[in-house]
């Protein structure tokens, strides 16, 4: 792999990525995809395993709940611990321990045992759920150069929309056979990146060389992105979470509230895909216009009236949540202190299960319309923020122009000095 761009300074593993095969990020990336079959396939699968148990199939929010809570819990924590130990086989026993407590899940439905139980084995689950997305993302790191980042990073956003839209499917029809055998299923699913994460020598012993030294604090830039995914995730949310309201609302059958969820899914596939034919990360301006947009497909959503126009709201805000949460990943890979980058990543899991959480619970206290103004709130703010920062970041290379002078505004305008991918 040709190096296109200018390496950063600290990223981990630059060295060794351009001898990296394309079948080793192929192997993160289908890693990546299985990894989240889980989390996309449990308010159904939990549901199924909840009805038995309690009588009631709203049970399994709380097992959602749960598991979520618990990951926001657990991300940051779980993910320090494992800065001492080797990147690969961390993240390896953390999928070992998240498929260990899904299969005591699995058991306890079978047996039908108490469903406090089954709360505490979901909640075993949920604890090392953000690490492992963290420590994923790290690793990618070490086997795509920074200019294929967004590539990769958009092949992964596509591979996991079509989780989310396939998993739900799946546990819908082994449900109708066995909820304990839906729960099986997806548990060996999810043990997908136990098989399919390559080796990366590189990351032997990851981040050890932090270890000890001052800890550095976060840029404030940092904090900005991680609220933006809060609420790009809470658009996302009101979309799917939704979904059985909306139906209700215009009149359908519950059972047709895979149409809003699916075209928030088609949507976001169509934006991976861009994402990884670009091949670009985008400026803070562009992220602005980003954040706008999907702010206009929430209107949409909010407005209602006919379905048609929910339909493209919804898809609005599909197709702009992979390029967002590219560009997240990207900042804060650039943003993150030495060595606690797998918390930054676990951190922006954690940001948009927070926005998953809170558009939940407005759902279940006010009723949708709370849900979607809140969202949309959040993203407006989120677009005002990230448009006075990138104003911030234009003035100080407005002002370094014009100190230098009209030959420097041409140097900077010159094709041969470009480092962009």
């Amino acid at each position: 792999m040709v190096r296109t761009a200018a390496p950063h300074p600290g990223v981990p593993g630059q060295g060794a990525r351009a001898s990296r095969s394309r079948l080793d990020i192929l192997r993160w990336q289908a890693g990546c995809g299985t990894f989240n079959v889980p989390q996309a396939a449990a308010p159904i699968a939990f549901a199924l395993i909840a009805l038995p148990l309690t009588g009631t199939a709203e049970s399994g929010a709380a097992l959602v709940l749960a598991m979520t809570a618990a990951q926001v819990l657990g991300a940051v924590p779980v993910a320090r611990v494992g800065r001492r130990f080797d990147g690969v086989r961390y993240l390896r026993a953390l999928i070992g321990v998240r498929a260990l407590a899904l299969a005591a899940v699995t058991l306890l439905a079978a047996v039908k045992a108490p469903f406090v139980l089954v709360v505490a084995a979901v909640v075993a689950a949920g604890v090392v759920n953000g690490a492992a997305y963290g420590y994923m993302r790290l690793l990618l790191n070490y086997l795509v150069e920074p200019a294929g980042l967004p590539r990769a990073l958009g092949v992964a956003a596509t591979l996991t929309e079509l989780c989310f839209a396939l998993s739900p499917v799946l546990a819908s029809l082994l449900g109708a056979v066995s909820p304990a055998a839906t729960m099986a299923v997806v548990t060996v699913l999810g043990l997908g990146p136990l098989f399919l994460m390559p080796r990366v020598p590189e990351a032997c012993g990851l981040q050890v060389n932090e270890v000890g030294r001052p800890r550095v604090r976060v840029p404030r830039a940092a904090f900005l992105w991680l609220f933006c995914a809060c609420a790009s995730g809470s658009a996302a949310a009101a979309v799917e979470v939704g979904a059985v309201p909306f139906a209700l609302a215009f009149g359908l059958e519950p059972a047709w509230a895979f149409l809003f969820a699916l075209t928030l899914c088609v949507g976001s596939v169509m934006g991976g895909i861009w994402v990884s034919v670009r091949n670009r990360k985008p400026t803070p301006r562009r992220v602005v216009a980003y954040l706008a947009a999907m702010s206009g497909g929430s209107a949409l959503v909010l407005a209602g009236g006919h379905l048609a126009v929910t339909l493209a709201g919804a898809a609005v805000v599909g197709l702009f949540l992979p390029m967002l949460s590219t560009f997240y990943s990207l900042a804060l890979d650039e943003l993150s202190p030495p060595g606690r980058r797998a918390e930054m990543f676990a951190l922006q899991r954690t940001a948009s299960s927070l926005g998953i959480m809170a558009i939940s619970g407005l759902l279940a206290l006010f009723g949708l319309r709370a849900a979607l103004t809140m969202s949309l709130v959040l993203l407006l703010t989120a677009c005002a923020l990230a448009a006075a920062h990138a104003a911030g970041l234009a003035r100080p290379a407005r002002a370094e122009v014009t100190d230098a002078g009209p030959g420097a505004l041409a140097a900077r305008r010159s094709p041969g000095r470009s480092t962009r991918a």
